[in-house]
């Protein structure tokens, strides 16, 4: 009787220490992750975010949480909100609110009048809001082939060079993915967009390179972005598949990204362009914070 009650005894405390053992990782893994949240960002990315992501949220409640995390810059405003951001010590590295949309752009010449004027008007206010890029699209092929957009699109941009580099603005072509959200988009591959750039030949064109279209398109982000780093102005994230937070879900991993575009030189913005799964506010700021904390390398 004896004996067994001692063995039971031993098993009780065997059972005991397993489940502490069990609970040390997560706790550790909880410490850490409250300890990320809260320790100051180390200054090597400059953090940005994209507005549509959170347009529950009022633009300046989303300016406020953005000061608090370090954050110093929102993607994707016009005009209308640069006042706001202002008030809050905000930049926008890259603005829009020119142009006719993603399908209509410049690589078909039907629209280059109207795009021209589009941005002659808008490129001058952007620079005296202090800002230094401006958005713009291939827009669609519509059955164009890569040549002829190609040709299209560096006739039109070639006109507005004089006065982005008069006032110190790059124009900023995004690459888009053409497979899942922008079917038939036209710039949906670096080397496109790496080829335009050559033959415009201006320092005040570059690429956007979003990191989650990209990777949907022809992965090997990280050489891409070593081999095509001089024509590359700004950058996205986002998680894929899904474009939702970029977390272990998700097939990007981006302390990686992040360090190889720093290992470049960039000086310049990356922005978290991912769709936080909470509805409610607080959730998705959350997610952006723990975003942010991840590419703050």
């Amino acid at each position: 009787m004896s004996a067994k009650l001692t063995r039971r005894s031993v098993a009780k405390k065997m059972l005991g220490s397993t489940a502490l053992l069990t609970s040390l990782p997560s706790l550790a893994m909880e410490n850490t992750q409250n300890a990320e949240a809260v320790r100051p960002l180390k200054g090597n990315i400059n953090h940005s975010v994209c507005r549509w992501c959170y347009d529950k949220i009022p633009f300046e409640d989303l300016c406020k949480a953005a000061k608090e995390m370090g954050i110093k810059s929102i993607d994707l405003v016009g005009p209308e909100e640069w006042p706001v951001l202002k008030k809050y010590g905000l930049v926008s590295a890259m603005p829009w609110g020119a142009g006719l949309g993603i399908e209509k752009g410049f690589n078909d010449p039907q629209y280059h009048e109207t795009l021209i004027k589009s941005y002659e008007d808008m490129i001058p206010k952007v620079a005296a809001a202090g800002f230094s890029t401006i958005i713009c699209f291939s827009g669609n092929r519509n059955g164009k082939t890569e040549e002829q957009g190609l040709e299209n699109a560096a006739l039109g941009l070639k006109k507005l060079m004089p006065i982005a580099e008069k006032h110190k603005v790059t124009m900023v072509m995004e690459l888009l993915n053409s497979k899942v959200n922008h079917k038939d988009y036209q710039c949906d591959r670096t080397s496109w967009g790496v080829e335009l750039c050559k033959r415009i030949g201006s320092e005040n064109f570059k690429l956007l390179y979003d990191i989650y279209h990209m990777q949907i398109m022809e992965g090997d982000i990280i050489r891409t972005i070593k081999e095509s780093s001089k024509y590359i102005a700004h950058y996205h994230t986002g998680g894929n598949p899904g474009r939702h937070e970029i977390d272990e879900t998700q097939e990007i991993y981006y302390p990686a990204v992040m360090k190889a575009i720093l290992e470049t030189g960039y000086k310049g913005f990356v922005a978290q362009e991912f769709v936080p799964t909470p509805k409610e506010p607080q959730g998705q700021l959350t997610s952006l914070k723990k975003a942010v904390m991840l590419c703050d390398i």
